[in-house]
C-alpha cells in the first residue's frame, strides 16, 4: 500500500484563515498593509518565502525575520480557535486500517505541530511528522515532501501519495514525483489545484474518505 503524506494546515486543521490574519497583523505591526486576499493566496508557503513574495525582497532583507517573529506571536494568539476539519482523524484511521504508513507533513513551528498533534489525538496514531526544523526551504520547494519520505519505514516511497489543500502542496509533491490528492478546504479552487498537479480534487476530507476506494489508497 502507498504511504500517506498528509499536510496539516488547511487539510487536517482549519487554520488557513487564522494564518492569513496573523500575517496581516504582523505586516501591519511593521507599517505594511496588504490586502487579506493577497496574503491568503500565499498561505501554504513557509514564512521564508512568503514575506519576500508579498512585500518584496527589500522588505525581506531588512525586516523579514522581525515580521516572521511577529507572525509567530500573532498566530499563537489565535491558535486556540483552530479546530480539526471534519473527518481529519478518521482519515488517518482509515489509512492505518488499510496498512498505510502515515506521515503528517508540516513546515509549521514545533510548538504549533505539537498543538495540532494533540488536537487531532494523532501522536500515537501517525508514523511520524515533520516541522519547520526539518527543512531549509519550505513549499513550493520539495524539501518538506522529501523529508517526509525519509521518515517512511516499510512503504515504497515512490508510491507515496500526498494529501493537501494548496497549490503549493501539489507543486512540491510533483517536484518529487509523487501523486497529490487535494481538498478544497484551503480556499483554492479545483481548477487551480488540478493545474498545479493534483490528480483528483475532493470537496472535503469527508468526501475523500467516502471515495477512498477510487484513489491509490483503494488497493486494500
Amino acid at each position: 500500500m502507498p504511504a500517506g503524506i498528509l499536510d496539516i494546515d488547511g487539510t487536517l486543521v482549519d487554520s488557513n484563515y487564522h494564518h492569513t490574519l496573523a500575517w496581516f497583523r504582523a505586516f501591519r505591526q511593521h507599517e505594511i498593509t496588504l490586502p487579506l486576499w493577497r496574503i491568503h493566496r500565499q498561505i501554504g508557503k513557509g514564512g521564508d518565502q512568503l514575506v519576500g513574495d508579498l512585500a518584496g525582497e527589500r522588505v525581506e532583507e531588512e525586516r523579514g525575520d522581525e515580521i516572521r517573529d511577529a507572525e509567530k506571536v500573532r498566530y499563537m494568539e489565535l491558535i486556540d480557535e483552530v479546530v480539526p476539519l471534519e473527518g481529519a482523524r478518521g482519515l488517518i484511521e482509515d489509512l492505518k486500517r488499510r496498512g498505510c504508513e502515515v506521515i503528517l507533513a508540516s513546515s509549521a513551528k514545533e510548538e504549533e505541530v505539537d498543538h495540532y498533534l494533540d488536537l487531532l489525538e494523532a501522536r500515537e496514531l501517525a508514523d511520524g511528522w515533520t516541522t519547520s526544523a526539518d527543512v531549509e526551504a519550505t513549499k513550493p520547494a520539495p524539501d518538506l515532501v522529501q523529508v517526509a519520505l525519509t521518515k517512511l519505514e516499510g512503504a515504497n516511497a515512490r508510491d507515496a501519495v500526498m494529501v493537501g489543500d494548496s497549490v503549493w502542496d501539489c507543486i512540491a509533491a510533483e517536484r518529487v514525483g509523487i501523486t497529490t490528492l487535494a481538498v478544497l478546504t484551503g480556499g483554492f479552487s479545483a481548477d487551480e489545484l488540478t493545474d498545479a498537479g493534483a490528480q483528483t480534487v475532493f470537496s472535503s476530507i469527508v468526501e475523500l474518505r467516502e471515495r477512498l476506494d477510487e484513489t491509490p489508497f483503494g488497493g486494500a
